[in-house]
């Protein structure tokens, strides 16, 4: 007989996929944890890689992207609002993957490292989408106040 699957993002104390989805959550937080604390750091480098990419109002766009990837990277390490938040940041990567790495509009080498980052930013997107439709799993905020 099959045994019960626990419902996703609200598994059983043994179930070894609570495991696997904190650590989905931290290894997809990472990458914008480092670089937003990396754009706060160096707030003028930021801005001018805004004015690089041509990137609206570019000192309003650098205080959007460390607030969007400092922010919502650590509430999902921490696994609140996972769900939304999740959804959010997808939306935000897509953003980005629009305006910084535009590889259509580009030749040679370029186009080339543009289109990796573009569709880097596209696998991103994946793995936001899977943790907005599991949750944030067992270890988290959420699960402690019952939202997993």
């Amino acid at each position: 007989m099959p045994q019960a699957q626990a419902e996703p993002g609200k598994a059983a104390a043994t179930d070894p996929l609570a495991g696997a989805i904190l650590a989905g959550r931290v290894l997809l937080a990472t990458l914008f944890l480092i670089f937003g604390f990396d754009k706060l750091s160096h707030y003028s480098a930021a801005v001018g890689y805004m004015v690089q990419t041509g990137a609206p109002l570019p000192p309003v766009a650098a205080v959007i992207a460390i607030v969007a990837e400092l922010g919502l990277s650590v509430t999902l390490i921490l696994g609140v609002f996972t769900r939304p938040l999740a959804v959010l940041l997808a939306v935000y990567t897509f953003g980005t993957a629009l305006i910084g790495h535009h590889f259509w509009t580009m030749t040679g080498l370029d186009r080339y490292l543009n289109e990796i980052n573009f569709y880097k930013n596209v696998s991103i997107i994946g793995g936001l989408i899977l943790l907005a439709v599991t949750g944030a799993g067992r270890y988290s905020v959420d699960a402690k106040i019952g939202r997993a």
